[in-house]
């Protein structure tokens, strides 16, 4: 798989971002990739390549700014980032390359990010795996852990083979989540703005998040939702990837 500093570059607001386009049927609706919160292109693991595969859709996978080997981004970011690369970021990347209504594919901050643009965009499809909707101190038990890890582990050795500076990747993941402006963090209030099919996918052993965040998507979606809950951590599409893919592609397979 191509990854690293040789991947293509899209301008987005506030820099270029790499990808990775795989490509696929055009009668489809094209698969939009968003990695979790210390993630990359490269860190999905070839999954958006296999699901590609599987369907015969396009899929785009690419890193946020600061993440893998797009540019850094300008400014530290806020307790709304999500808000806005939900808002500014995606739009700009679903035009540039031409990916009319698609299906969202996030995990972590990235399927947090998917939610808040698939509640008010029109897209295709949703599918997230372990994602965020609101703060839980047993979330925040990992993210501290993870700083500690970072700073006296090996962390910061592994990520630094897969992000151009993986000290601002890492900063500004764990400072906005650690800050006191986050604590109200709350993604509820636009949930019922999603109108599209989704399938939201838990862990029972994530370390980062309860299955609250998917019952809550259940709950509170416009749309028809299917939760899946599988014996996994917070990666489930790594952790249990057989299982991930084969729902991921029976889910797009009953797409309009």
């Amino acid at each position: 798989m191509n990854t690293g500093p040789g991947l293509p570059t899209v301008e987005v607001p506030g820099g270029r971002v790499e990808y990775d386009d795989v490509p696929g049927g055009p009668a489809l609706a094209p698969l939009l990739f968003l990695h979790e919160g210390l993630g990359s292109v490269g860190l999905w693991r070839g999954f958006h390549r296999r699901v590609a595969a599987a369907t015969g859709r396009r899929a785009v996978a690419y890193s946020r700014l600061g993440h893998g080997f797009s540019d850094l981004p300008p400014r530290k970011r806020t307790a709304r980032f999500a808000h806005e690369e939900a808002e500014t970021v995606v739009p700009a990347l679903v035009a540039a390359l031409g990916l009319e209504r698609p299906v969202l594919v996030g995990h972590s901050d990235g399927a947090s990010i998917a939610l808040l643009h698939a509640a008010a965009a029109d897209v295709t499809g949703l599918v997230v795996l372990a994602p965020h909707v609101l703060v839980e101190e047993h979330g925040l038990a990992g993210i501290r852990q993870a700083r500690r890890t970072f700073a006296e582990g090996d962390l910061r050795r592994r990520m630094a083979r897969h992000h151009c500076d993986p000290d601002v990747t890492f900063r500004h993941w764990n400072d906005v989540w650690l800050s006191v402006e986050f604590r109200d963090w709350d993604l509820r209030p636009a949930l019922p703005g999603i109108r599209c099919p989704t399938l939201a996918v838990q862990g029972t052993a994530d370390e980062y998040g309860t299955a609250v965040h998917v019952e809550e998507v259940r709950t509170r979606a416009g749309g028809p939702v299917e939760v899946l809950m599988l014996d996994c951590g917070h990666a489930p599409h790594l952790e249990r990837p057989d299982d991930v893919e084969a729902a991921v592609t029976a889910f797009l397979r009953g797409l309009p």
